[in-house]
């Protein structure tokens, strides 16, 4: 019967959740990956260069599959072999294991480039649908190439190309002409973002509020009273 005593010697060993679920899309085997997990656990234990011998126990295979595995792994990527100085100058060979990290770490921003170009592509997508949508028509080629050169030339982002297409269809003007000319206005006072455009508007918006206020103030202000003065009769001057 397994004691606790017998449970905790044993020992346990820890291995990322992302070497787990990625190891496959990597391109290693059921076998292979179990392979270098029985490296791992061996490392993780303080063996740094573990006999085969003893893996090909554990798995049940021949060391002649063990030497298969650990060739296959080198050649894919997945392991190499130093040599390094130990804690006592000796010189000892070790496998290094960090490769298959390295190649989960550039999976994933391989997968998060493309998730943000797929992203990108539909916001652009979108964009064009929004100006059909409120032209009421298709673009031209000539239309389609104005707006490609918003964004390829001028690097205008798309979120400020959709407002300043809001900003004309408020004043009816549907053109990208007239739309090329918010975007300019607001290249000129270096906005690049909606935020940006926002705060600018509302800073103008109070700035006329205020002056509508002044002169509703100065329209609704009494009629000053005007002294009169009696040049013949100074003192009744009113």
């Amino acid at each position: 019967m397994l004691s606790i005593s017998d449970y905790l010697q044993a020992g346990e060993t820890t291995v990322s959740n992302l070497v787990i679920e990625q190891y496959q899309k990597l391109g290693l085997t059921d076998e292979e990956f179990l392979f270098w997990l029985q490296l791992y656990r061996s490392q993780a234990k303080g063996d740094l260069f573990p006999d085969l011998s003893l893996i090909s126990d554990i798995m049940g295979k021949t060391i002649e599959t063990s030497y298969r595995l650990l060739n296959q792994l080198m050649s894919k990527g997945f392991l190499k072999i130093e040599t390094k100085q130990n804690d006592h100058g000796q010189m000892m060979d070790t496998y290094d294991l960090l490769p298959i990290f390295q190649k989960i770490e550039r999976l994933l921003e391989t997968k998060a480039q493309t998730e943000t170009s797929l992203s990108e592509a539909e916001t652009i997508k979108q964009l064009y649908q929004s100006f059909e949508k409120e032209f009421g028509r298709q673009l031209s080629p000539i239309e389609l190439e104005m707006i490609g050169q918003w964004l390829e030339t001028d690097h205008y982002k798309p979120e400020l190309i959709r407002l300043a297409l809001r900003e004309a269809v408020l004043n009816q003007a549907y053109s990208l002409k007239y739309v090329d000319r918010i975007l300019l206005a607001w290249e000129r006072k270096n906005f690049t973002t909606k935020e940006q455009v926002a705060e600018d508007q509302k800073r103008r918006k109070q700035v006329m509020l205020q002056k509508e206020i002044e002169e509703q103030g100065e329209k609704n202000s009494p009629v000053p009273k005007v002294t009169l003065h009696n040049w013949l009769n100074p003192e009744d001057s009113e």
